[in-house]
C-alpha cells in the first residue's frame, strides 16, 4: 500500500548555535534553538517518514527533556526512521520538503544536504527534493526570527 506522511517543524533563531540544515552547517549569524542540533528540516523529513507509518512524531522517540539526546545530530533521527521503516518492511520512495526563511540562501547548499539525507535514509539524492521559499517578510518567518520546514514522504507498506 502507497502510503504518504506529511511532516512540519519550526525553530527560533538563536544566538551562539552554528545552524545546521540537512546535515549541513551553513554560515549564517544565527543558528536555531533546540535540545538537538535543531536541524528543522530533518526534523519535519523525520516526521513525514514516521507519518506515512503511522508511527508518533521524533518526540516520542526522541524526547526534548532527555539528556542523552540533548545535541544530538539530527542525521541520527533520520537513521531512526529509515530502521523503523526497515522494521515495517516499508520501501521509501521519496522526500520533498521546502524551507521557509528570509535567509540565508539556501540552494548553494541543496546538493551537500541531499546527499547527507539520502546517505542516512538509504536513498538516492534524485529521490530527495529540497526547496526553499520566503515568508514575504509576513509574520515570524518574516521578521527572521526563526525558520520553519515542511516535507512529504512516499512509502510503500506491506
Amino acid at each position: 500500500m502507497i502510503r504518504t506522511g506529511l511532516g512540519y517543524d519550526v525553530h527560533q533563531f538563536a544566538e551562539g548555535r552554528p545552524l545546521v540544515l540537512g546535515g549541513v552547517t551553513i554560515p549564517h549569524d544565527r543558528g536555531l534553538a533546540g535540545h538537538s542540533d535543531a536541524d528543522v528540516l530533518c526534523h519535519a523529513i523525520a516526521d513525514a517518514v514516521l507519518g506515512a507509518m503511522g508511527e508518533p512524531d521524533i518526540g516520542h522517540f526522541f524526547p526534548p527533556n532527555d539528556p542523552a539526546c540533548e545535541g544530538i545530530c539530527s542525521l541520527e533521527i533520520l537513521r531512526k526512521a529509515r530502521s523503523l521503516a526497515d522494521a515495517h518492511g516499508a520501501t521509501l520512495h521519496n522526500i520533498d520538503s521546502t524551507l521557509i526563511a528570509e535567509a540565508p540562501k539556501i540552494l548553494p547548499h541543496a546538493a551537500a544536504m541531499k546527499g547527507h539525507i539520502a546517505e542516512a535514509l538509504g536513498l538516492t539524492e534524485s529521490q530527495i527534493g529540497i526547496k526553499a521559499t520566503t515568508n514575504e517578510k509576513m509574520g515570524f518567518l518574516g521578521r527572521q526570527e526563526g525558520m520553519a520546514a515542511m516535507a512529504v514522504a512516499t512509502i510503500d507498506m506491506p
